[in-house]
């Protein structure tokens, strides 16, 4: 039997869960091998053996997309699947066309052959857009149910950047298994809240496996999505963050569209700093791709401790790495923490940028006079404090979602701005989650 020959085109996450859940095990098809991009330093690797089963004694390489239309003629390849996320459409259907041109049929994994089913109620958290609030609205959601007194256990979307088969089930309970998991600083950001609150939470690479275990201490299990992809289970209640700073997008994303399009409810996050017009912009565009969808009104007010020492200062923002990267966002809670606390002057970091954060700067050159907490490795993390030591700022504004004090040494004085989601009126999220979970 002539085996189809499929590469899957990736960033270390929805790959690997396309292929888990649709080919893993199938002796009909062969995937040659994963691309890689937007997270540094993940090709290079293998996925093992041991995640991908017997028909791949020697693993899958994983190799940088620019390789791409090689691998397609080298290999014969007869189909490439896209499966990563918060990219235009215009975008996708670049890559569409280049695959097309090689010869080959570009396809998008559906929603519902890749979702798991649970044995216990879920809730999945997705979002249009990296940035839009997913995190504090999952925590929000998490609170919820506590209170009502049901368990909770959060899966988040995957970040596997170590290595893989250690990585299959990853189970946070206290900051300590941070260390024990050798966890970056971008894993820390999204697993420390919920670790803060008490809710335990996973993620890996298996997340079939991942989920069974979950589900034994667990009333009810929270998707927690990143990155705006599809929720990897099938949700009881489907809740998207939408985000009016860059309204619009959730007609224009892949696949936060398709989010919208699914939705049970929607929350517009951020009324309380979006311009009202870019608000209405959004609602409008959720009535008319989907009408059924209950809309929540939110904001995600900053908070900072001793705010009075930010006036006339001159001040470094450090933001959330990924939404200012990939997620294409100019500012974030930091920048805004700087402004309406009379920041004398907002520093551009660039001029001492050094090693790794450099390069960040090189490949996405519009992220602007601010500082993204990139640190997906050792050598990041140094080069992250390295390059905030050199900085010439009277005070440090952390916007990112974790203490970053905890594990980047800064010399300077600083401050940590804060933030969660604040429903505004009704319906709000406990009266959706009411209605389905019968709370």
């Amino acid at each position: 039997m002539k085996r189809k020959r499929i590469v899957i085109m990736g960033a270390a996450g929805r790959d690997f869960h396309n292929f888990n859940t649709l080919y893993r095990g199938k002796k009909d098809v062969e995937v040659v091998a994963f691309t890689a991009t937007q997270i540094p330093d993940i090709e290079g690797r293998k996925y093992p053996a041991s995640l991908a089963g017997p028909l791949y004694p020697k693993g899958i390489p994983i190799v940088a997309e620019s390789e791409l239309a090689g691998l397609i003629a080298k290999n014969a390849i007869d189909e490439v699947m896209f499966a990563y996320s918060d990219v235009s459409n215009q975008y996708v259907m670049e890559k569409a066309a280049l695959v097309n041109s090689l010869g080959a049929h570009f396809t998008l994994a559906g929603a519902g052959p890749t979702m798991v089913k649970s044995v216990k109620p879920l809730i999945s958290i997705c979002a249009v857009r990296t940035g839009s609030g997913k995190s504090q609205t999952t925590r929000r959601v998490a609170d919820i149910l506590i209170e009502a007194g049901y368990r909770v256990v959060a899966i988040r979307h995957p970040m596997p950047y170590g290595n893989l088969a250690k990585q299959k089930v990853q189970r946070f309970a206290t900051l300590d298994d941070l260390i024990k998991h050798e966890c970056t600083i971008e894993e820390i950001e999204e697993y420390e809240p919920h670790i803060v609150k008490g809710v335990i939470i996973y993620a890996g690479v298996d997340y079939e496996a991942i989920l069974r275990q979950a589900e034994k201490e667990a009333d009810v299990v929270l998707w927690d999505g990143g990155n705006n992809d599809l929720s990897f289970y099938k949700p009881d209640l489907n809740i998207v963050v939408a985000d009016p700073h860059r309204a619009g997008h959730e007609l224009s994303y892949y696949p936060g569209r398709a989010n919208v399009l699914m939705a049970d409810a929607i929350v517009i996050n951020k009324i309380d700093t979006a311009d009202l017009c870019r608000v209405e912009e959004v609602r409008a565009n959720i009535a008319a791709l989907n009408p059924r969808a209950i809309v929540i009104d939110g904001a995600s007010p900053i908070r900072v401790d001793h705010a009075e020492r930010i006036k006339g200062k001159r001040v470094l923002c450090v933001e959330d790495g990924p939404t200012l990267t990939h997620g294409g966002m100019k500012y974030g809670a930091a920048i805004m923490a700087a402004r309406k606390f009379q920041a004398k002057e907002i520093v551009d970091p660039r001029p001492w940028v050094t090693g790794t954060i450099a390069k960040t700067f090189v490949k996405y050159p519009d992220i602007g006079p601010l500082l993204p907490a990139m640190g997906y490795g050792p050598e990041q993390v140094k080069d992250l404090q390295k390059t905030i030591a050199r900085v010439a700022c009277d005070l440090v504004l952390i916007g990112t979602p974790i203490d970053l004090e905890r594990y980047v040494k800064i010399s300077q004085p600083a401050l940590r701005v804060m933030y969660d989601l604040q429903e505004i009126g009704h319906p709000d999220l406990k009266d959706v989650i009411g209605k389905y979970m019968k709370i």
